[in-house]
């Protein structure tokens, strides 16, 4: 049964960091596309980031480059997100996604809900102003 399982989100104030968890089992996470992305109240979930199988590629929005970085732990099975220099509009819940129909990321569609078949519950962020 493939699960996954995000954590590491909480408050924190603009500028800090927080380094986002996600947990796969039931399935090996370096085979197929992961990616993150995040809701905030009253607007659609956007793609933030996604990696494509052992890491030889990542995606990032314009809004979080320079700033995100996806990665992953094979050994762990855990696809992690590290954010800094948070701002306030980067308040969400955040979401880990696989994609297990395909092998890679799809290049222009690696942001699309659509494109991603398991989804895990989320982990809220808040920043702070």
């Amino acid at each position: 049964q493939v699960q996954l399982r995000e954590s590491g989100g909480g408050s924190v104030q603009a500028g800090g960091s927080l380094r986002l968890s996600c947990a796969a089992s039931g399935y090996n996470s370096r085979s197929y596309c992961m990616g993150w992305f995040r809701q905030a109240p009253g607007k659609e979930r956007e793609g933030v980031a996604a990696i494509n199988p052992g890491g030889v590629r990542s995606y990032y929005d314009d809004s979080v480059k320079g700033r995100f970085t996806i990665s992953q732990d094979n050994a762990k099975n855990t696809l992690y997100l590290q954010m800094n220099s948070l701002k306030p509009e980067d308040t969400a819940m955040y979401y880990c996604a696989a994609d297990l129909l395909r092998g890679s990321c799809i290049g222009d569609y690696w942001n699309r809900k659509y494109v991603y078949n398991y989804w895990g519950q989320g982990t809220q962020v808040t920043v702070s102003s």
